[in-house]
């Protein structure tokens, strides 16, 4: 007996198949059963007539409870009112364990409620679309970088200084000395970009942030490439063809997942390059028009980008940042004294920065002057300023977080519903 996936049902119609999975849904009219099950590839619904099911497996079936884990045997055929276009004629059901009462019922349930059996929800339609979106993602991620001759190389977890500033950092004792867990892994993405030349990591960072905006997580995922003899431009090109990619790839291989979700795609059907590029004066210029109070010379806020990004209808790049918005490695701008060179990428739709990165100061006085401005333990940073004693050159990178482009590319308002099992400042469980 051949044990099918539901995804690949189409390629045995017209053979009997077994499925193993779990109970979605069932009901009964008379001598007559409608099983849906699932197996995580999909769903597809198992009809059992009294007749052609021996009368063991015809009632075991009525004592199916939502998601009962249940083996079932059919003939596939084709069927297009089907859920994935294909039907199992049932010849026999096998319950392996009847679930009890299930706590997630068809009814309406808040969002607290549902974060509280997360372990649960992600059986459901909506979050497992979101989950295999978010697979599809990471492997269009290694794809990308392997195309463009990126080696991937892991950083660390436990570091012993800040990347993106002190305030923010998860501090562990570490056999008697302070550890942190990582902010970033683009300082050591330097270090290996020096010597692999186009390096890139992908794992997960954390800020401790009291922030409970729909933006932020405690724990997230970070890909970061980093390239030895690149200026600004060249992160920008990237970057472009990065997004680009990364968006093509989900509109043609999860396409049913995202009608799943109901996504409108008309808007992520313009994310290709050139992207619009403004400068950081440009930006304010457009805050002032419409109204924006916001102190010239500081950071955007997410209503800002928001405001700015409905400008445009694709991505759009904001660069010659004022220095003290900018972390303490971001090259200065010699055509334009106070600003580095650094670049935002800000998503349409109020999605806000879905990219950090720029040019990185490659000249030691110029490093050691702004650690010392910033007040961060120069000994902490002794191997990363070696980096320019030995053979320094001029480069550069960006960042994204994973859940921010989820978040983009499905729609969701939250940044808790694209990873699987969020963290943020009040949820430690499940």
């Amino acid at each position: 007996m051949q044990v099918a996936q539901i995804s690949s049902l189409g390629s045995f119609v017209g053979q009997e198949v077994e499925v193993r999975g779990w109970l979605y849904n069932r009901r009964a009219k008379g001598k007559l059963q409608f099983l849906l099950v699932r197996d995580g590839s999909g769903i597809v619904q198992g009809v059992g007539f009294r007749g052609e099911l021996d009368d063991s497996s015809f009632e075991a079936g009525g004592t199916l409870t939502q998601e009962s884990s249940v083996i079932i045997r059919g003939m596939v055929r084709e069927d297009a009112r089907a859920p994935g276009g294909f039907e199992l004629s049932l010849t026999r059901i096998q319950p392996v364990q009847i679930a009890q009462e299930y706590p997630i019922s068809p009814k309406s349930h808040g969002v607290g409620f549902l974060m509280d059996q997360r372990h649960l929800w992600l059986r459901s339609r909506r979050p497992a679309a979101i989950m295999r979106i978010r697979d599809e993602v990471i492997r269009g991620i290694r794809d990308f970088f392997a195309t463009e001759g990126f080696i991937n190389v892991d950083a660390p977890i436990f570091t012993p200084n800040a990347c993106e500033g002190t305030s923010t950092l998860f501090e562990t004792e570490y056999f008697g000395q302070s550890a942190y867990l990582s902010q970033s892994g683009q300082l050591y993405m330097e270090a290996a970009c020096m010597a692999l030349g186009r390096v890139y990591c992908f794992g997960p960072a954390f800020r401790a942030e009291k922030s409970k905006t729909r933006r932020h997580l405690t724990e997230f995922w970070m890909i970061e490439p980093e390239m030895a003899y690149a200026d600004l431009d060249d992160v920008l090109v990237l970057a472009e063809r990065f997004l680009s990619y990364l968006m093509g790839r989900v509109l043609t291989e999860r396409r049913h997942e995202l009608d799943e979700l109901e996504r409108d795609t008309a808007s992520l059907e313009c994310v290709v390059p050139p992207f619009p590029r403004i400068t950081y004066d440009q930006a304010f210029e457009i805050l002032r028009e419409e109204g924006t109070e916001t102190p010239y010379g500081s950071d955007l806020g997410g209503t800002d980008e928001t405001t700015i990004s409905a400008r445009f209808d694709r991505p759009v790049m904001i660069t010659q940042w004022p220095r003290e918005v900018k972390a303490f490695y971001m090259k200065p701008d010699p055509d334009h004294p106070g600003r580095v060179m650094g670049v935002d990428v800000i998503a349409p739709d109020g999605y806000g920065e879905i990219i950090g990165g720029g040019a990185r100061m490659d000249d030691l006085a110029d490093l050691e002057r702004a650690i010392e401005e910033h007040k961060l333990p120069p000994e902490a940073f002794t191997w990363f300023t070696d980096l320019r004693r030995y053979g320094s050159v001029p480069h550069g990178g960006f960042g994204m977080g994973l859940e921010r482009f989820l978040a983009w590319a499905c729609g969701i308002d939250h940044l808790r519903e694209v990873i699987p099992f969020p963290r943020t400042m009040n949820r430690l469980a499940p």
